[in-house]
């Protein structure tokens, strides 16, 4: 990967340097404990679905988020099924399936959602067919919705450099958040991965970091030198107020002194850009879109973004191509003398 950008926050975001080929991982940095019990399944359909989710987490490494979707959504249409008539999967039927679609549709539930769902679906009658539980896939005739991608959101650099400093540099708490905040921005990490950093995850001197991303993939990822400074100062001033007896290796902590959850980074992130007058609504993910955005715009190639991002093809990196060429065209609208409309 190429040098891109050395000074500043907006993206200095980087010093950014060759990935480096990451280590073997330690047992302290393993990725999380199997998830494989179907949980909320009618019984005649939890063994199908249990193997399911072995044989995701075990053959193909799909993280633990991951799989509690796939699990709720599988187990949402089983109860349906039961009450359509249906007593288990290997025998259940494509217009059983059919109308559990029709009601979630009639339920409101948006394009992605269906979407989602139904390849959950189509992940295990492939399994079915692959494991000789069936003779024929149920779901390869069902029709999917038609899903429109939208552009993701951003933040402005003026509106990133708000949010950073919007979290107290005189708590223990604020320390971290604000930490958390610059460490996100600077290296695009996913909020799951974010959280579940760990002290030997970080090399502050080569200002680098190491994540399990998804699928258990490890990848190198470089932060800027503000991000480093802030850690280090969390690290000194506000993580040893946080530790409690049992506290492991795990970098962010809660009140609890355990590893902060997704959810209450979630709601962490939503204050912090109240306090800063933010008005859009601002998600952990929308750090993450702004880091690819900006560093677009200031001249780093694709291919380093979505080795940055863990992006496993390119083409879920180009969206932010139509980000920055939307923004082009905003600016002209805007400021160019004949881009306004006229009247």
């Amino acid at each position: 990967m190429r040098k891109i950008l050395r000074a500043g926050r907006t993206p200095e975001i980087l010093g950014i340097m060759p990935p480096k080929r990451a280590p073997r991982p330690s047992a302290s940095a393993a990725p999380d404990p199997p998830v494989t019990v179907a949980e909320g399944a009618p019984p005649g359909f939890a063994d199908d679905l249990d193997a399911l989710l072995a044989h995701l987490e075990l053959e193909r490494g799909l993280s633990r988020h991951t799989l509690e979707a796939y699990e709720s959504d599988l187990a949402q249409c089983a109860r349906h099924l039961l009450q359509v008539g249906a007593m288990d999967w290997r025998t259940a039927k494509p217009e059983q399936i059919s109308s559990w679609l029709v009601a979630l549709t009639r339920a409101d539930y948006s394009v992605a959602s269906l979407a989602r769902k139904l390849t959950s679906v189509r992940l295990l009658a492939r399994f079915l067919v692959r494991e000789n539980l069936r003779s024929d896939d149920f779901a390869a005739l069902l029709p999917g919705p038609k899903l429109r991608r939208k552009l993701p959101g951003t933040l402005t650099a003026a509106e990133v450099a708000r949010l950073l400093a919007a979290p107290t540099a005189t708590t223990p708490h604020g320390l971290r958040d604000r930490a958390m905040l610059e460490m996100m921005y600077s290296s695009g990490l996913r909020v799951s991965e974010l959280c579940n950093l760990r002290l030997q995850s970080l090399d502050l001197a080569e200002l680098v970091v190491r994540v399990f991303g998804k699928g258990a993939k490890e990848r190198i990822v470089p932060f800027g030198k503000p991000a480093a400074a802030a850690v280090q100062i969390y690290l000194s001033g506000g993580r040893p107020a946080l530790v409690k007896a049992r506290t492991g290796s795990e970098l962010f902590l809660s009140q609890q002194g355990k590893a902060i959850s997704r959810k209450m980074f979630w709601v962490l992130i939503k204050q912090h850009a109240q306090r800063a007058g933010i008005a859009k609504p601002v998600k952990p993910h929308l750090l993450r879109h702004s880091f690819a955005t900006h560093l677009l715009a200031h001249g780093a190639d694709l291919r380093s973004i979505q080795e940055m991002l863990g992006h496993a093809d390119l083409a879920t990196t180009q969206i932010y191509t139509a980000v920055e060429g939307r923004r082009l065209i905003d600016e002209h609208a805007k400021h160019h003398p004949r881009g306004r409309a006229i009247g």
